[in-house]
């Protein structure tokens, strides 16, 4: 008999907020995005809640037009491994670039992490989405690789990352003092990997943890974002507005990793919410009209530019049908720029509707802690994803779900109330990475 997993939840530790204005509440703390403080004291209250894993976004170029967290902010592997020294259950993720890094000091970082922590450490594979950032690296040619190179590099990245971690088996380091051997030879393993893309001799110079590997994790909606995750992580991202949609997404996500014959409950699909909750649904819809009442039409312009390429959206009339930009978007983040074409062309939007909508969406997960709930158990029940992400606007809404959502998630027997084991792996209900070279 299938049994299903357990519900997983994460938190987006997001700083001063996912939102252009969001720093500018009062319950914010305005230096929440290099505050040790704040970051230590949300992930202490979603380890409180059993969350599974505290994820750490990233990007890579900013201008003057960029959303106050991106301006000023931790590098995440940085900020998780501070964070691995004061929570003891709770994963580590965080967001590195396979179009602006190295393989073989990914996978050293990353491991390094992975043993610091006992076996949290979770790497959100990106292939970086923002036109620009390619004038920060040192590259030969100054030009951002297109979608689908992106993709091919991306999974070449992670084909060397998880070959480096196979590097040592898992008890290859047998420090006999009486002989003086420290490690037993014919369990060390060079990689010798020539590719399109990279060309790594390893082998990596730390071993395995607890959990063998980290957890692969990979957030996006696009096509090519679907094949990579199907075909490579343990667990998907998207932020998917509808019931219907997610559900659609959901299915094509397993569909497509048991059509690699790999187990799709090993693929696991997290939806990211932002909840807004109060005691009443009049006090919550007070809470998300103060946030939004923060936004002014020019930062909502130039929050919707970033997406399209830093694009200048005030060139155009406000009020007139969201302007023709023909293919600008289609190598950023294409499936975020898709769907505003998209939605924009279907329901006749202007220029401001879209851009407002972008800029303070608002959330079906609003209301009392028992509707919040609710909503959640539907989109578990119904498959529409295997747990959720929040990004919370505020510090307290993370509060307040810990206090007030969990519980009733736990009475309904679908979330758990201790952590299964000590690992992120564990945790997630997901198998131990076996080295390829043990069997």
């Amino acid at each position: 008999m299938h049994v299903r997993k357990k519900l997983k939840l994460g938190t987006m530790i997001h700083g001063v907020g996912e939102k252009i204005s969001d720093w500018r509440h009062p319950a914010m703390p305005s230096d929440a995005s290099v505050s040790f403080e704040f970051y230590k004291q949300q992930a202490q209250t979603s380890e409180r809640g059993k969350f599974d894993f505290v994820f750490i976004a990233d990007a890579l170029y900013i201008n003057e037009k960029s959303n106050p967290h991106y301006l000023n902010r931790f590098e995440p592997l940085t900020i998780l491994s501070a964070l691995a020294v004061v929570t003891s259950n709770i994963g580590l993720v965080g967001t590195l670039s396979t179009t602006y890094s190295e393989p073989f000091s990914a996978a050293r970082q990353f491991a390094s992490l992975d043993m610091l922590s006992g076996g949290r450490a979770g790497w959100n594979a990106v292939t970086s989405g923002l036109e620009k950032t390619a004038l920060n690296f040192s590259k030969e040619v100054k030009v951002h690789p297109n979608h689908a190179a992106r993709y091919r590099m991306a999974a070449e990245f992670v084909k060397v990352m998880k070959g480096l971690w196979n590097s040592w088996e898992d008890d290859a380091f047998i420090r006999n003092k009486k002989t003086g051997q420290f490690f037993e030879p014919n369990k060390l393993h060079t990689l010798n990997y020539e590719g399109e893309f990279f060309s790594v001799q390893g082998p990596l110079n730390i071993g395995r943890s607890l959990q063998g590997q980290p957890v692969i994790f990979q957030a996006g909606s696009s096509k090519a974002g679907i094949a990579f995750s199907a075909q490579e992580a343990d667990a998907v991202f998207a932020i998917i507005p509808t019931l219907e949609e997610a559900q659609r997404y959901y299915i094509d996500v397993k569909e497509q990793t048991a059509a690699l014959e790999r187990n799709p409950d090993d693929v696991l699909v997290l939806q990211g919410i932002s909840p807004i909750i109060g005691d009443t649904i009049e006090v919550a819809e007070r809470k998300y009209e103060e946030l939004a009442g923060l936004v002014t039409i020019e930062q909502a312009l130039a929050f919707l530019g970033r997406l399209f390429e830093h694009h200048d959206f005030s060139q155009y009339p406000l009020d007139e049908p969201f302007p023709d930009i023909g293919g600008i978007g289609q190598n950023s983040f294409r499936s975020d720029t898709d769907r505003i074409k998209s939605e924009a062309r279907k329901k006749n939007l202007t220029l401001r509707q879209v851009a407002l909508r972008e800029a303070t969406p608002r959330t079906p997960f609003m209301g009392t802690p028992e509707q919040v709930a609710n909503l959640i158990e539907a989109w578990y029940e119904q498959n529409a994803a295997d747990g959720f992400v929040l990004i919370a606007n505020l510090p307290s809404e993370l509060e307040l779900f810990v206090e007030q959502v969990v519980p009733i998630l736990q009475k309904r027997g679908i979330f758990r109330t201790d952590y299964e084991g000590t690992t992120l792996r564990e945790n997630l209900e997901l198998p131990y990475a076996e080295n390829h070279y043990s069997h």
